[in-house]
């Protein structure tokens, strides 16, 4: 999720400069612009600028942090923790950007890998309470991963979009959600993402939960200029709760270098429908008071006669904390009231969501979890709860889990919405449906893992196991034997993918789509050695657009594994090779593919890999594969064999 909205907080940019307008008038540096943008909060943009700083032996320390620090906030974690692997490598690194990468670490499902940073951590600087939280979280992690609970989640791909889309909640016929609308040149954005202000969207629902058809609602609930959402509606669809950014001019003032900025905080309003005009009596709730803390994120118990929502007001225990209000014999809402602690931590507890059997429903990372944001659960009301327990995994992730709302249960369990950032998602924050059935027929996957060079079977490779439309939705270390195993589910197609220090990873797909009786599939997957120098490698399926160097998105899915295997073996160094076929003009084709492998070493240089590890080689149709030189007539699937992309080892 958004960190910063996640927080409570929106940055309206740079009120004054400190220094008076001779300094305005200068004409700053590339860092000086980057760091204005950073105290604007503007990483997308920010990130823009550093990485040109960056991109040089031996960069500044600090131009590292600041783009680490853009990534962790712009949620993209698989460059964040290229980034700190680079930075904790720096003897003069500060031992908190060793919590940061092993942050990163969990929140890229390296959990094993986590807890040793984490022990190290504490092994030089003390047990702290956070950093033994998070070992915790690691050890859970890893048995709910390799276990994970009966509950499927699927991806809503009629609405979710790269952008983000969280918070859905049903309204008579209709689902709403929060979403951030396409920018088209006529939106207003938001710094932090680059992204448009968060708005109300409206969309239909089938008997499977399928949402469809979003459309931003264009009535009074989205009056607001910036961000707008999460809603909430009582059951006679008259009264919504909407939680919206702070538009008046007293919000907060911090100071950032030479610039004042501006935080502002989020509200409750209080939206009541005139079902005969269509029209909104808006008023705010009564115990905002955003020039000093945040109120939003509500929720209605199932009598109404309670709203639960989340404040950093004071009597807060940690970041944010859940408050309660109880509905006045007047109709008024009574002073707030703590949940308490069996609920909230010195962390941040958020969208508490209240079903029809009393549950409660809340995101936190102030208890031992995943990664991010994840979901508990706890029973009672008021101020008396039971201890919060985790829904584990598949609800929860590495990454946040957040907004989690029951539309029903069924006889085995529940039914309903949450949200996640999570990976193999449509984009930024995503909306998924959840359920629990119990399987009509037993699907598994038994597998064996094989070092490719000698044919001997191979173990401790972390094998991970992805359902389109769900992500991830297992992963565990093979046995000793080499073999593992996962269950299925039926209708579902599969990703299985291994990997190893100092392999090369491989992965194989399978489906259940068709099967009417209980099976159990099979699939190998065969690691190749990495480190023999002047070994060559070929990097499957990167496809160019004609007459084209640019690298698309889907050769970029498959170049960031090339990423991970040069982050987690620093010494690598390679030769990244294009090759054409023999059509068209020799030197075109000579420098087309130049132009190609250049690319590919600049998109890996941007996730963080130093330019002096890779040399990039243009061989245009000099080494082909096959027969099919200049005047040979060959098929497209010849010309396509020798169109490729390799990588050689020259130094480990």
């Amino acid at each position: 999720m958004n960190n910063h909205y996640r927080k409570f907080s929106l940055v309206i940019v740079a009120l004054s400069i400190l220094l008076g307008m001779a300094n305005a008038q200068e004409q700053p540096g590339i860092r000086e612009r980057a760091q204005e943008l950073l105290n604007q909060y503007s990483y997308a943009k920010a990130a823009t600028l550093i990485q040109k700083l960056v991109d040089k032996d031996n960069p500044r320390l600090k131009d590292l942090e600041n783009l680490a620090l853009c990534y962790r906030n712009m949620n993209d974690f698989e460059a964040a923790e290229t980034w700190y692997s680079r930075i904790i490598a720096r003897p003069e690194s500060s031992p908190i950007n060793q919590l940061y990468y092993g942050e990163m670490l969990k929140a890229n499902l390296k959990y094993a890998e986590a807890k040793k940073v984490f022990a190290d951590y504490a092994t030089k600087n003390g047990l702290k309470p956070q950093v033994a939280l998070q070992i915790a979280g690691c050890d859970s992690a890893i048995t709910w991963m390799a276990n994970p609970t009966a509950y499927q989640i699927r991806n809503e791909t009629g609405v979710n979009t790269p952008l983000s889309e969280f918070s859905a909640y049903p309204v008579g016929k209709l689902v709403y959600f929060t979403g951030e609308p396409e920018n088209k040149g006529l939106n207003k954005t938001y710094g932090w993402t680059g992204n448009s202000f968060l708005k109300i969207y409206a969309s239909t629902s089938d008997m499977q939960q399928h949402l469809a058809n979003p459309v931003v609602i264009k009535s009074g609930l989205n009056d607001a200029p910036f961000h707008q959402g999460p809603l909430v509606s009582d059951k006679s669809e008259t009264v919504s709760y909407v939680t919206r950014t702070y538009t008046g001019s007293r919000g907060e003032v911090g100071k950032a270098g030479k610039r004042k900025y501006k935080t502002s905080n989020l509200e409750l309003y209080i939206y009541t429908k005139n079902k005969q005009t269509g029209t909104y009596q808006v008023v705010p709730f009564a115990y905002n008071k955003p020039e000093e803390y945040s109120v939003g994120h509500a929720s209605l118990s199932a009598d109404e006669k309670t709203l639960y929502f989340v404040s950093d007001m004071p009597g807060t225990l940690g970041g944010t904390d859940i408050w309660y209000s109880e509905l006045q014999s007047d109709g008024t809402w009574g002073k707030p009231i703590n949940v308490g602690p069996s609920v909230n931590t010195a962390g941040n507890e958020m969208f508490p969501s209240v079903s029809e059997t009393g549950t409660l429903y809340f995101s936190t990372d102030g208890l031992p979890g995943m990664g991010g944001l994840d979901i508990f659960s706890s029973k009672g009301n008021k101020s008396n709860w039971t201890k919060a327990v985790n829904l584990r995994y598949p609800i929860n992730s590495a990454a946040d889990d957040f907004a989690f709302f029951t539309t029903g249960p069924t006889a085995d369990g529940i039914t309903g919405y949450l949200a996640s950032n999570r990976k193999g998602g449509q984009g930024a924050d995503d909306i998924y449906t959840f359920n629990y059935s119990r399987p009509k027929i037993i699907l598994a996957l038994r597998g064996i893992a094989f070092n490719k060079k000698t044919q001997e079977r191979l173990s401790d490779v972390t094998v991970t196991l992805s359902k389109d439309g769900s992500g991830i939705v297992a992963k565990k270390i093979n046995e000793q034997d080499g073999t593992f195993f996962f269950q299925l589910d039926k209708g579902s197609d599969y990703k299985v993918f291994g990997s190893k220090l100092k392999f090369y990873a491989d992965s194989a797909t399978l489906t259940t789509k068709g099967l009417t009786k209980s099976d159990t599939l099979y699939a190998e997957l065969r690691l190749e050695p990495l480190f023999e120098q002047g070994k060559t490698l070929r990097l499957a399926n990167i496809h160019y657009d004609f007459d084209k160097d640019n690298i698309r998105a889907d050769a970029a899915k498959i170049l960031n594994e090339l990423v991970r295997t040069m982050r987690d073996n620093p010494t690598l160094e390679i030769e990244l090779a294009s090759h054409t076929d023999s059509r068209g003009v020799d030197l075109y084709n000579l420098d087309l593919s130049q132009r190609r492998a250049r690319s590919v070493v600049n998109y890996l240089v941007s996730r963080g890999i130093a330019r002096s590890r890779m040399t990039a080689k243009g061989y245009g149709e000099t080494r082909l594969l096959n027969r099919c030189s200049n005047g040979v007539n060959c098929s497209a699937a010849e010309h396509q064999q020798n169109r490729r992309t390799e990588f050689t080892i020259l130094k480990y």
